[in-house]
């Protein structure tokens, strides 16, 4: 009874090829209501003033919570591994730098 009862719990999720991909972020942008949290992910490119969210989450304040809480596990486990991750103290300003030179037609 017990093995059914944890088969019972599980959860099959599925993954489409197209999902899988993923979508490359470099900018995100969390805003919030006193019901839920907006997570906009943003691709900035070099030289283009204007950028298209690529991806919204919408998620309650407790799976908020649960996210951060997550991420943060996360990121311990990686820096064990891979050494800690460098910041930089400011976010970086509009239009973003990509270290380069300045595009010229």
């Amino acid at each position: 009874m017990e093995e059914q009862q944890q088969h019972d719990n599980q959860l099959n999720i599925e993954l489409s090829e197209e999902i899988a991909e993923g979508i490359f972020s470099n900018l995100a942008i969390i805003t919030h209501s006193n019901t839920e949290f907006v997570l906009d992910f943003i691709r900035v490119m070099p030289g283009v003033p204007k950028a298209r969210v690529k991806s919204r989450i919408i998620l309650t304040p407790e799976h908020a919570k649960r996210l951060v809480a997550a991420m943060q596990d996360n990121v311990d486990k990686y820096e064990a591994i891979n050494g800690r991750i460098k910041t930089q103290e400011e976010p970086p300003g509009f239009p973003m730098n990509f270290g380069g030179p300045a595009a010229q037609a």
